[in-house]
């Protein structure tokens, strides 16, 4: 299991300061761009990670309608076309343009509400050639994994969040644990003092009364 280090450097923004925040409201997806067979993989992704988190999804959300809004696309341009998209990602132009010239293939922005924690995520997925070759289910579960939680923009540069088990892409379980950890209701659902990892890296080290998954 990740220690106190580990599990800080998770949630360390690229400006030095820790930054956690869980969802503060049921998960509500909505997916664009993709058939009937692979809206049902993205959302079924969601709900799994959702649920072992011990979250709640929703049929709507009473201000968004969604707030979990996932984009596939071929070309980032794609983006500027999408209807009102610029009313809610502020700065969409210069957005496109950074992440077209950096070659990006994915990128997610959070909305927060008035305490700090998640309302909303806005996921975007270019399928380029690199894509192209991964299974669904796998792109599901590595965005399901990384719209759960506010990670630091390099927590899974070293490490994916994602394993291979006996050929069927699965969370990696200490970033399951942390998961699970990181929904504890006892816990704060922002953070902005780096000592938040110590208590979450207690609760990795705690031992599961038996009986427990």
């Amino acid at each position: 299991m990740p220690k106190a280090d580990d599990i800080r450097a998770m949630f360390t923004r690229a400006g030095g300061n820790y930054l956690f925040a869980r969802w503060g409201r049921p998960v509500v997806p909505v997916v664009f761009g993709v058939d009937a067979a692979t809206l049902a993989t993205v959302k079924g992704a969601a709900e799994a990670v959702v649920t072992l988190a011990g979250h709640q999804m929703a049929e709507t959300d009473p201000e968004l309608g969604a707030n979990l809004m996932i984009f596939f696309f071929r070309e980032w341009q794609e983006l500027l076309e999408v209807p009102n998209l610029d009313r809610m990602i502020e700065g969409l132009g210069d957005l496109v343009a950074r992440l077209e010239s950096a070659g990006a293939n994915q990128y997610r922005v959070f909305r927060f509400d008035a305490a700090g924690a998640i309302r909303a995520c806005f996921a975007f997925v270019r399928m380029d050639a690199a894509l192209d070759e991964v299974p669904a289910e796998t792109i599901a579960l590595s965005q399901a994994v990384q719209m759960i939680l506010l990670w630091g923009e390099t927590a899974f540069a070293g490490h994916p969040p994602l394993a291979s088990a006996r050929g069927v892409a699965v969370m990696r379980p200490e970033v399951a644990a942390l998961i699970r950890a990181a929904y504890d209701p006892v816990l704060p659902a922002v953070a902005d003092d780096a000592s938040h990892a110590l208590r979450l890296a207690a609760r990795l080290a705690a031992p599961r009364p038996e009986g427990t998954a």
